[in-house]
């Protein structure tokens, strides 16, 4: 028995464990790595008792490179919520994914917006790509994760995890705001997870509620489930949360939450700051 046993912690990844931005920014081709503060309190916690899972808006092929290096002992929350994978059995959980009625919508989309720049994630590991632009390399930079261009859509197959649309952050809101004025807009969850990219997933497909089916899983109870996280995407997961955390370079959207406990940049290891808070409580 450990002081954490049944308590879950649920981090986001890039940004908040590693500093990914960091990295971008100075034009490096590899990711640093878990600060070494960061990898001795989370092996502190799961040695405890503790179940550790990531929940990114990463899909598969995108961390699953990634998910290797971290001391996780529990499903992990992919592609903003769309499906819950446990990498110790490479198989889903449990996926909240776009099915075929889809292919309608993304017409009509299309339509509107005939090249709008997107990436397309498969249940697989194959992602692919219409109009891809420099939103788009530069994101493929950054998770060494392949696409392949398409010329149409009806080359997709269903079912899909996600779609990625990357440009300019008013140019996104444009396509935001014409997807939640049709009649089928309703259909599905759109969310920033970064300045240029806007993420839809379907329905229900987010990081706070697959948090707290994993937490259901794991026969954790809802006082007992911390999340953190730095951006828009992770706003879902903070109102769960029994007690919110966040790094110092939280955008302000995350930091301005009511009751939020603002930690250590995530270059110094801010996940230490609150596994250190939880150290305390249990």
């Amino acid at each position: 028995m450990g002081k954490f046993d049944r308590v879950l912690l649920a981090s986001d990844f890039d940004n908040t464990l590693v500093y990914t931005q960091g990295a971008l920014d100075a034009g490096l081709t590899e990711l640093p790595p878990l600060p070494a503060r960061s990898r001795e309190a989370l092996e502190y916690f799961t040695q405890n008792g503790g179940f550790f899972s990531v929940s990114t808006g990463r899909a598969l092929p995108a961390f699953a490179r990634y998910a290797a290096e971290l001391p996780i002992n529990a499903p992990c929350i992919i592609a903003n919520g769309a499906g819950l994978y446990d990498f110790r059995t490479e198989e889903y959980v449990y996926t909240a994914f776009l099915h075929e009625e889809t292919r309608a919508h993304v017409a009509v989309l299309l339509e509107r917006f005939p090249q709008l720049p997107f990436e397309i994630y498969h249940t697989d590991r194959r992602i692919h790509a219409m109009h891809p632009n420099r939103f788009i390399i530069n994101h493929e930079h950054l998770t060494r994760a392949k696409t392949v261009t398409i010329e149409s859509f009806d080359e997709v197959d269903f079912p899909l995890v996600k779609l990625l649309f990357e440009d300019e952050r008013d140019a996104l809101d444009e396509v935001a705001d014409y997807i939640r004025a049709q009649s089928w807009g309703g259909e599905y969850e759109l969310i920033y997870s970064g300045d240029h990219l806007l993420e839809m997933t379907a329905r229900g497909a987010t990081k706070g509620g697959m948090v707290l089916r994993l937490a259901e899983k794991l026969g954790v109870a809802r006082k007992d489930v911390y999340c953190f996280g730095d951006h828009s995407n992770d706003i879902s997961m903070a109102e769960v949360s029994a007690v919110r955390f966040a790094p110092a370079n939280a955008i302000e959207e995350m930091k301005a939450l009511p009751e939020m406990h603002i930690v250590s940049h995530c270059a110094d290891g801010a996940v230490a700051d609150v596994i250190e808070a939880l150290d305390k409580t249990y």
